[in-house]
């Protein structure tokens, strides 16, 4: 079957492996990158998955904090292209939405969507006559509500396309806005090793075993070795996605467990949003669009003033 070039390296920005690599293993899987991403795992050619953090929309993400600093909102509108998402219409609509958002205290999409603004238009009404307006599709994608017992800790990142919020029991604005920090660089998945899903789990003991297996070092080890290998990676493994074991970005050698036991605090939930995640973007031959707007511009002008007959 034919594999794209886009196709193979999406697998490579998940799986960090060679391109090669990643071509023969879509072909094997049929060109179903999750059985192939899968596959590289168990034999030992990729590292942990990173799917979730492929990025294919452009937009922000916006956030916005109550005066007492203990409600947080996270937004994420989309736009088709950069060139709108950095216009000053979608970002004064965005930031509209976001202050909304907050003031009505809303944490789904249907109800921000028809939450007022404050021109009076509700926010699907206002997105309505920007895309008029501006000849382009707009979508409110997602809003997330946080509270927290002392604090929630926000962080967007210089481009607005990462932000995140964490609620915090215990510490100060300086502990809460570094974690928030730890959300969007390292992207943990829940808040400690024993908050990790059991299937999720189930499938990397599942891979960890398959590859353990088929290392050659291994071939002679009795099972009970095997197992104990493959729980000590498995423990790694889930750490890597715990936020608590994750190491502190601003000084490595600290965990995040060991900084929140510092200051005597929590972590009681947190959300990270980033432009686009899991949305796959629509890829094509660029030259091929190229003609085809310059046909479709000469069909036009043709049309209308027609070639005259002699």
């Amino acid at each position: 079957m034919n594999i794209t070039a886009e196709a193979v390296k999406q697998l490579r920005e998940r799986t960090g492996a060679g391109m090669m690599e990643c071509k023969k293993a879509l072909v094997e899987a049929n060109g179903d990158a999750d059985v192939a991403a899968e596959n590289m795992r168990k034999a030992g050619l990729a590292k942990a998955d990173k799917k979730a953090s492929r990025v294919a929309a452009e937009g922000v993400v916006l956030v916005e904090k109550s005066a007492d600093g203990k409600t947080g909102v996270l937004v994420e509108i989309n736009s088709e292209t950069d060139f709108v998402a950095r216009g000053d219409d979608f970002r004064g609509f965005a930031s509209d939405v976001a202050k909304a958002a907050l003031a009505a205290k809303v944490g789904t999409i249907e109800a921000l969507n028809t939450t007022k603004l404050a021109s009076g238009e509700t926010v699907d009404e206002k997105r309505r006559a920007l895309i008029a307006k501006i000849g382009e599709n707009l979508t409110v994608r997602r809003v997330s509500l946080v509270t927290a017992p002392t604090l929630v800790g926000s962080y967007v990142h210089s481009d607005n396309k990462k932000a995140a919020l964490v609620a915090v029991e215990g510490g100060d604005a300086e502990l809460a806005r570094d974690l928030a920090m730890q959300v969007v660089a390292a992207s943990p998945r829940y808040i400690t090793p024993g908050d990790a899903p059991a299937d999720m789990v189930a499938k990397e003991r599942e891979i960890e075993t398959e590859k353990a297996k088929q290392e050659p070092a291994n071939a002679s080890k009795p099972a009970e070795i095997l197992a104990k290998i493959v729980e000590g990676r498995l423990r790694k493994s889930v750490n890597e996605f715990a936020l608590t074991g994750q190491p502190f970005v601003k000084d490595p050698d600290v965990t995040i467990e060991k900084l929140l036991q510092k200051s005597k605090a929590s972590v009681k939930s947190f959300e990270r949003f980033e432009v686009g995640a899991g949305i796959e973007k629509k890829t094509g031959d660029f030259a091929a669009e190229v003609m085809e707007q310059v046909k479709a511009a000469q069909t036009k002008k043709d049309e209308a003033d027609p070639p005259t007959r002699h």
